[in-house]
């Protein structure tokens, strides 16, 4: 992998991380559409250090939100109060969200490494995100607010989040359209998404590092890697910003036709590939 492709995977997965879109299939597809024959090793080590940028965007775009948090958890369990104070019982409830997702990655791991390998699957799996986005909107009632936010919405949330360990499935799209599905309003389900993508992005960031660092030859990629890590987050953080003002009054329709568009483009390269 060459610095210039890295940096335009890391530009796409920044983007394509935070809006309903999938970061995911678009690096699995991306290569196939620029015609680059990437080896595999070196895609898995970008997309552990592309996902470590962007989980440094998310942390510090909502620092204040994270700082808060932490500091209510582990004061609440000095106290022996661990419920006490409003964010605690976020904290808690974030920690909730992200039990369904973790389980089923450790009990069905192989299965979705290897959806990773199959580019027809991730096309169509845009097709799944388009569909969730698009029934979120269709039946969203903006009834709720972020202090309404309960332990129900919290596992709901978190169960929606198991679809997005395929690729092609966003994991921004299907917690937000979770959210939605319990009357959560648009910013507050996207609020509630990005702080529960931290503990499942920080655990398979640690997982992926142990495996990166076991890689024979990793030490020659780096040069080329840390334009690609530099670009993520910078272009990460100017996502998260941007869908948080957008969905202050727009929907997600836009989302799910792109996601629609971009699928077809892959299947009808696909097929003409034969």
């Amino acid at each position: 992998m060459t610095p210039f492709q890295a940096i335009i995977l890391g530009i796409i997965q920044g983007i394509t991380e935070f809006l309903p879109i999938s970061s995911s299939g678009h690096l699995v597809l991306a290569p196939h559409l620029l015609g680059w024959n990437l080896p595999d090793s070196d895609m898995f080590a970008f997309d552990v250090l592309a996902q470590v940028a962007t989980l440094g965007a998310v942390i510090g775009y909502f620092w204040h939100d994270v700082r808060e948090i932490t500091w209510a958890v582990v004061t609440g369990l000095g106290r022996g109060r661990p419920f006490e104070q409003p964010a605690a019982r976020l904290g808690w409830l974030l920690a909730l969200a992200t039990i369904p997702a973790g389980a089923a990655y450790l009990l069905f791991n192989d299965t979705f490494e290897r959806s990773f390998s199959n580019p027809l699957s991730t096309a169509l799996f845009l097709l799944v995100t388009a569909a969730l986005l698009t029934l979120a909107e269709k039946f969203h009632k903006p009834e709720r607010q972020f202090s309404d936010i309960n332990w129900r919405d919290a596992l709901t949330i978190g169960t929606f989040q198991i679809l997005a360990l395929f690729p092609g499935v966003s994991r921004s799209g299907a917690t937000i359209a979770g959210g939605m599905s319990r009357h959560l309003e648009r910013k507050t389900a996207a609020r509630f998404s990005f702080l529960i993508s931290l503990p499942l992005m920080l655990a398979a960031g640690l997982i992926g590092i142990i495996k990166l660092v076991q890689i024979p030859d990793f030490g020659h990629l780096l040069p080329a890697f840390s334009a690609g890590f530099l670009a993520a987050g910078l272009v990460g953080y100017l996502a998260v910003r941007w869908l948080m003002k957008y969905l202050n009054g727009r929907s997600l329709y836009a989302f799910a036709w792109y996601c629609v568009a971009f699928s077809l483009l892959n299947l009808s390269i696909f097929a003409f590939r034969g």
